[in-house]
């Protein structure tokens, strides 16, 4: 019985009979590792989610959802829109909404709900609040929906791993009750102690997958 040969064996096989090839001279070894190399560096595409109940259309184009006064935690959520190479995706647009800090959706209007135009050489950042919990999702979490041209649209949800759900072991209960589907949706969360208040900070680069 033949094996089927390994990864490392098929680029090897490619060198030998010129499919890979390198426009600067190289030797063979160092073309195969920086191949190699490329290929660990690759993005997974972000893990999709259903999109849930408390979708709206039209929401605002706005970064900023927290107001003056709002209660709840002050939150900044930040990141790239990439592709699976690790590029910048132009022309994405970002749909975020999420519950208030007691876990309810606004339903009549638009308050923590935005539609953003994602530069590519920028990103993006929105300043909101953490979400509260509610009975039948009760880890804290930010809907997201992406669209760009040529792009997979993505339905994806960020998660907090400072979230008391997680009881301080996020990859020990992330699954719990089948609430998080992904562990890769769970970020860490970052405290910065600012003058007159405190706020946290979430990095989520969001991975689409070409159409």
């Amino acid at each position: 019985m033949k094996l089927k040969p390994t990864r490392r064996e098929m680029l090897e096989n490619c060198v030998v009979r010129g499919l890979l090839l390198a426009a600067a001279p190289m030797s063979a070894s160092r073309l195969l590792a920086a191949w190699q190399q490329a290929q660990a560096q690759a993005n997974t595409p972000t893990p999709t989610v259903g999109m849930g109940p408390f979708y709206k259309k039209n929401a605002p184009n706005t970064s900023t959802l927290r107001q003056p006064g709002d209660p709840g935690f002050p939150l900044r959520v930040s990141g790239n829109v990439l592709n699976t190479r690790g590029e910048a995706v132009s022309g994405a647009r970002l749909d975020i909404w999420h519950a208030d800090h007691q876990g309810r959706y606004d339903l009549q209007g638009y308050r923590y709900r935005a539609k953003l135009l994602v530069e590519s050489a920028s990103g993006y950042a929105l300043e909101t609040i953490l979400p509260g919990h509610y009975p039948d999702r009760p880890a804290q979490h930010i809907h997201c929906l992406i669209t760009a041209p040529g792009h997979k649209t993505l339905i994806t949800q960020l998660y907090f791993a400072t979230d008391p759900w997680f009881e301080g072991d996020v990859n020990k209960n992330y699954a719990k009750r089948g609430i998080v589907s992904n562990r890769d949706l769970v970020r860490p969360v970052t405290l910065y102690d600012e003058p007159g208040a405190a706020r946290a900070a979430v990095t989520f680069d969001i991975v689409l997958e070409k159409a």
